[in-house]
């Protein structure tokens, strides 16, 4: 009997020893090991990285204690330089454990090309809204006698006429040509044939007219660098700011 009693108070006491050993370490897992694994109570505040080049800004996220991976979808801003940080996730001003990672959106080195649209005969006010939706900037507004006010005749970038579909950096200036209203006066085309580009270009402009395509090609009839065509003829009786086409000749 005293056998027996003896060996449930082993058990009894063994149980008791087991049930200690896993209060505590179950109390050590959850208030000591577990809160420095997880930096319990330790936060930072997340800063504003916009702007920031990229080196700046993983460096200071670095020196905060904060991890951070480049999103592989990028955007373009103009007006900031390549690889400056868009966007950032979480935002700024946030509250996170230390070690958080910080998602971040760079600006691409290169503007992503965008197809020219056909803003030709559209208003004016119509054709700049259109430049701003998709991301291009309206230039220089370019006055020429035409019957149609205010109604955009040419689109412009670098200096050179542009077709619907041309593909031009997003971001890009884009000149229009518009007509001013006084367009009903009738006028004779001058005779370019013989003169030099700059000339007949000059001529072209100074008559009321537009100066409409330069084509370039091989000829024996005028010195090279000077017109030997053009279209209308000299003398067709024309309205004020009709595109005149030239032809030039080269080597």
């Amino acid at each position: 009997m005293n056998s027996f009693n003896s060996s449930v108070k082993k058990i009894l006491l063994n149980l008791l020893v087991i049930i200690f050993l896993t209060a505590l370490l179950g109390f050590v897992f959850l208030k000591v090991y577990l809160p420095l694994y997880t930096h319990h109570g330790e936060t930072v505040t997340v800063p504003d990285l916009s702007g920031y080049q990229y080196l700046e800004a993983s460096e200071l996220l670095e020196d905060m204690g904060l991890q951070y991976e480049v999103s592989v979808d990028s955007g373009f801003s103009t007006e900031l330089p390549a690889l400056a940080i868009l966007k950032q996730i979480p935002d700024a001003s946030n509250q996170v454990k230390t070690g958080r990672k910080i998602y971040l959106t760079l600006n691409a080195r290169n503007a992503p090309l965008i197809k020219m649209p056909n803003l030709v005969n559209l208003q004016l006010k119509n054709a700049q809204e259109i430049l701003s939706n998709i991301g291009l900037s309206r230039g220089d507004i370019i006055y020429v006698p035409d019957i149609a006010i205010n109604a955009v005749l040419e689109q412009r970038y670098r200096g050179i006429t542009v077709k619907e579909g041309f593909e031009i950096p997003k971001g890009a200036t884009i000149d229009l040509v518009v007509g001013d209203g006084m367009g009903n006066q009738l006028l004779f085309v001058p005779d370019l044939n013989g003169m030099e580009e700059e000339d007949a270009e000059f001529l072209i402009l100074g008559s009321g007219l537009r100066v409409g395509d330069k084509n370039y090609a091989s000829t024996d009839s005028v010195a090279t660098g000077r017109v030997f065509l053009q279209s209308p003829p000299a003398g067709m009786e024309v309205r004020t700011g009709e595109l005149i086409n030239i032809w030039i000749a080269k080597d």
